[in-house]
């Protein structure tokens, strides 16, 4: 490893250590977000938190299924920030609903998409210019 490489490392494992202990929110490669509390991490910015919960959201509606602890690899990490309080962090015309209705606005949302998908897929005949 060359010096550049070492203080490249250094420079992420002190970014990543002014996190220790706090609430944050976390974006994964597949669009996945995680929140939870940050105990720790290792040189390949690996990371485990506590009390982790991820936040699916459909629209206007939101849920956080719980997790536990959760071990991240480090290569899925696309985003990470501090949350700054507890107090309400989404808009207002977001709603709260349980697991079961976050996965069937999922699945409706996912078959919309599908059929718009298909319908794309059955007009590349027609010419619209």
């Amino acid at each position: 490893m060359s010096s550049s490489d070492s203080s490249e490392y250094n420079l992420f494992s002190s970014s990543l250590a002014s996190y220790l202990d706090r609430k944050i929110l976390i974006l994964l490669r597949d669009g996945r977000k995680l929140l939870g509390m940050f105990h720790s991490f290792d040189q390949y910015a690996n990371i485990v938190l506590e009390g982790t919960s991820e936040r699916v959201m459909v629209g206007n509606l939101y849920c956080d299924i719980p997790l536990g602890l959760y071990v991240i690899r480090g290569e899925n990490v696309v985003l990470i920030g501090e949350r700054e309080s507890t107090e309400e962090e989404l808009l207002p015309h977001m709603t709260c609903v349980s697991v079961a209705e976050i996965k069937r606005a999922q699945k409706a949302d996912k078959d919309a998409a599908e059929l718009k998908g298909s319908m794309r897929k059955r007009m590349e005949f027609v010419d619209f210019d």
